[in-house]
């Protein structure tokens, strides 16, 4: 259940679209299968950023909520 993580991201005080889009730009990095964890400290880009990534293709692994922050961990997929 645990997945390594790859890359971390941490976009607290960013907001929409900003998350989606480094978040997006990080992955492109990233190759197929690997996993990037992204932090965000707002609800709406914690709605946003999986749903948006999810419609890109590549698949949320976890959306976790503690303490004012989100922990949102998403595995690259190729294409």
């Amino acid at each position: 259940m645990a997945d390594s993580i790859d890359r971390e991201l941490d976009l607290s005080g960013e907001v929409c679209p900003y998350t989606f889009v480094k978040s997006k730009l990080a992955l492109e990095e990233l190759d197929p299968g690997q996993v990037l964890r992204v932090t965000v400290d707002n609800s709406e880009s914690a709605s946003n950023v999986p749903k948006s990534l999810s419609l890109e293709g590549h698949e949320i692994v976890s959306l976790e909520q503690g303490q004012g922050k989100w922990l949102i961990t998403v595995r690259n997929v190729d294409g």
